[in-house]
């Protein structure tokens, strides 16, 4: 016995999906950043190293 009438929840799931991968991609892009910034803080201290 299938239900008639608007199926259950698609509203609620699609919004939160969209808010998850909002979290992700923030998180992801946070990462990245943080990676390059350490990378350009080691080449610093090793030019500097090389320097001394």
């Amino acid at each position: 016995m299938a239900k008639t009438g608007k199926e259950k929840n698609t509203k609620n799931k699609a919004k939160h999906t969209l808010l998850i991968n909002r979290k992700k991609n923030k998180l992801k892009k946070e990462q990245l950043t943080r990676k390059e910034k350490l990378k350009e803080i080691i080449k610093l201290a090793n030019k500097q190293k090389s320097d001394a």
